[in-house]
């Protein structure tokens, strides 16, 4: 195994020694970290969304920040505020949350449009502008956010602009019957969160997300996403088929799937694994009246059919 690797599946151990039973999603996270992505993870409430970004967090040697997002929170409690020093007789910027390596936004339909938009641009440019300055955001620099199903009490849906900004769209599920049992036969779960070690640092991280990008990818891999990005184009099942960033962010998640498996060059599992979690969320299916109707599953089933239709290429 190569020190890579090997730093991978340490990684991936260390959030298994407390996240049980959710292999899948874990290396989901940690392929979007390496990738350079940002994550929403919806379930509904006590399932580990949250646990799953703080074991992240510790995991790694990295600055974190936690908001929990709110009704009435606004944009300046995310990305910071001017205050006037009268000493200095000038304005000076108080960095908000947003300012950190990891950021937890817990629950972030609880907030409104306003709110939820002051994480475009830190999102998407890594980089927050206030009132005519602009600031840059340390790399690496990811967002991991939660939300609840979009028909509870108080949620506000997230905007196509939102959701396109996230890499992956991850659901937590129940955890199996057995591995529930050894949840409960722990004694604080909270404990053992706190007690999780860094076993990497900010340049292993840097380090991990320059490996990614180096990466091959055949051209016939580069014309299987784009068969699969206009396939949701065409369908008949969508009204809205995926971006053209959506394509590359396929592409950009297929690469770090391929070091995580050990591979310094991209296979079409690669693609295909990555479809639905990369791909459901930038999609609109049809007969869609509203946002509060929109769910994960009416997406994932079309995307599901669209690649297991499409020709793998040899």
């Amino acid at each position: 195994m190569s020190p890579t690797n090997a730093a991978i599946a340490r990684l991936q151990s260390n959030i298994e020694s407390v996240i049980i039973g959710k292999s899948d999603v874990i290396e989901n996270t940690i392929i979007t970290l390496i990738a350079g992505g940002h994550l929403l993870i919806e379930d509904v409430p006590g399932v580990g969304k949250s646990s799953l970004a703080f074991a992240l967090a510790r995991s790694l040697g990295l600055e974190f920040r936690r908001i929990q997002f709110t009704n009435d929170i606004l944009p300046s409690d995310i990305v910071g505020v001017s205050i006037y020093n009268q000493k200095e007789n000038s304005f000076e910027f108080n960095r908000g949350p947003i300012f950190a390596n990891l950021v937890l936004a817990d629950e972030i339909n609880r907030s409104s449009p306003r709110t939820q938009s002051a994480l475009l641009e830190a999102m998407n440019e890594k980089q927050v502008s206030v009132d005519n300055h602009t600031y840059d955001l340390e790399d690496p620099f990811m967002v991991i956010a939660t939300q609840n199903p979009i028909e509870s009490h108080g949620a506000h849906p997230l905007p196509e602009s939102q959701l396109d900004r996230f890499m992956m769209y991850l659901s937590m599920g129940y955890p199996d019957p057995e591995e529930e049992r050894k949840l409960l036969g722990t004694q604080s779960p909270s404990r053992n969160i706190k007690e999780v070690k860094a076993i990497l640092t900010r340049d292993d991280v840097l380090a991990l997300q320059r490996q990614a990008e180096a990466v091959t990818m055949e051209p016939v891999l580069i014309d299987y996403i784009m068969n699969v990005v206009t396939a949701t184009r065409e369908s008949k099942h969508l009204s809205l088929g995926v971006s053209p960033r959506g394509g590359l962010i396929l592409q950009q998640a297929a690469r770090a799937r391929a070091l995580v498996h050990g591979r310094t060059y991209c296979i079409p599992d690669d693609i295909k694994q990555l479809a639905i979690p990369v791909l459901c969320h930038r999609v609109i299916p049809q007969n869609h009246h509203g946002m509060n109707k929109r769910t994960a599953a009416d997406t994932s089933a079309v995307i599901m059919e669209i690649v297991d239709k499409m020709e793998i290429p040899v």
